[in-house]
């Protein structure tokens, strides 16, 4: 029992004092959506024993259980049948290095408080200790056999990131938004550069940055206020990066994704409406969420009759506007077809990067586009913001031989590695 008193202490020190609590013993909250999406069922069970905090709800190690959400009450179900459980609850370790949740298969560490959001969803969020947050957090977001001095330079730049955002305004998820957290690592190389960096940060000015990084910059370092605005921040240049190996990519969009005559099928036939199916598939996909959010259910993609980038861009060679016009039909209850058109006209890309889709389009710097014809052609480098440390280009680096701290000075000029401590 001296360890849950220990967790639920160091929980309570996070939030009384949050500035005074050393790295080792920081707590993170990160809301679960990654890997779980929006659900009203998952599975869970339990290695090692955990409390409830409710003397009604004892869950036994090893049993398979089911959490269900129905009507706005959450239930657990085991092989004797469901029972209601009170609103929320916490699962909380008596041993925190030993015990693990299995939620749908795959193991978290520490404590777990399961909610009920908006009504029909089930959703965990995890509280762990920041150095074992970090464990999961590495392996996600490179690849665990890369050399170990890239390793040691994500896991200071994951650290000092999720430092930055233990007192933020907004609950951190696991997902890209923030960072991507896979839950307990058994990844050993990963694992040994988090902790052979243990407590260290990146700082400027002896108080810790943001640490923003991506996957590549495409060859070249973005400014912070070019790519979000603000002003410029002395640590992230704009400069050629010759370590990074610029990710080519490229996008074929087709002008016209259906016949325009199937929205007189639609109305005359409206049981063929599912067997309608778009050219760009995936692009499609996320054009229509995008319409979802702008109030437009049941949509089906007909055409993208014009799509165009400006010729202005940054420093750094990132294309900044663009324009692009959807034309669809949306399904009314009744199997009612109605037509409508959406154009965004010279408007920043960030725009129109999400309605495509971020691993699509995968950075704003463009190195040609092309609307001749039946598709538009556009082709690129780097993958994300560009701004910070890239990833790819870290990994060139500690092949080539450099230390972490030298990929941390490259990427972060002017800044120290510190000890939170």
């Amino acid at each position: 029992m001296k360890k849950l008193w220990l967790f639920i202490i160091s929980c309570f020190c996070l939030w009384l004092f949050p500035t005074q609590v050393q790295a080792d013993e920081q707590m993170v909250s990160v809301k679960l959506v990654n890997y779980i999406q929006n659900t009203s069922e998952m599975n869970i069970k339990l290695k090692g024993d955990y409390l409830t905090l409710s003397p009604t709800l004892k869950l036994k190690e090893g049993v398979k259980y089911k959490l269900i959400v129905k009507q706005g009450e959450l239930y657990i179900k085991d092989s004797s049948g469901r029972k209601k459980i009170p609103g929320s609850f916490t699962l909380i370790p008596e041993s925190y290095d030993q015990n693990l949740i299995y939620i749908n298969d795959r193991p978290y560490q520490g404590a777990m408080d399961f909610t009920i959001e908006n009504e029909k969803y089930i959703r965990p969020i995890n509280q762990l200790h920041l150095e074992d947050y970090l464990k999961g957090v590495v392996p996600f977001e490179v690849f665990s056999e890369w050399d170990l001095e890239a390793l040691k330079a994500q896991s200071l730049a994951a650290r000092t990131y999720a430092l930055m955002h233990l007192n933020g305004e907004q609950q951190m998820d696991d997902t890209i938004k923030f960072q991507v957290y896979g839950g307990f690592s058994t990844f050993e190389r990963t694992n040994q550069a988090v902790e052979e960096t243990k407590g260290e940060i990146i700082t400027h000015n002896g108080k810790p940055i943001h640490a923003f990084y991506s996957a590549s910059n495409g060859g070249h370092t973005e400014s912070n206020g070019n790519a979000w605005g603000g002003s410029d921040i002395s640590y992230y240049p704009i400069k050629p990066d010759p370590y990074d190996p610029k990710e080519p990519w490229e996008i074929t969009l087709h002008k016209q994704q259906l016949p325009t005559e199937y929205f007189l099928f639609a109305w005359e036939f409206p049981g063929i409406w599912k067997h309608f199916e778009e050219k760009n598939k995936e692009i499609t996909a996320n054009i229509k969420s995008w319409l979802q959010s702008q109030g437009y259910q049941n949509t089906k993609i007909l055409s993208i009759p014009h799509f165009s980038i400006s010729n202005q861009q940054t420093e750094s060679g990132r294309s900044i506007n663009g324009s692009i016009t959807i034309r669809f039909m949306y399904q009314l209850p009744g199997n009612f077809v109605l037509m409508d058109q959406i154009s965004l006209d010279d408007v920043p890309l960030t725009k129109i990067r999400p309605m495509i889709g971020g691993s699509i389009f995968r950075s704003y710097l463009i190195t040609s586009f092309d609307s001749s014809g039946s598709a538009y052609q556009m082709k690129g480098n780097g993958y994300g913001h560009g701004v910070g440390m890239s990833q790819w280009g870290a990994q060139q680096m500690a092949r080539a031989g450099k230390s972490y701290k030298q990929i941390i000075q490259f990427y972060f000029p002017g800044t120290k590695i510190s000890s939170v401590n």
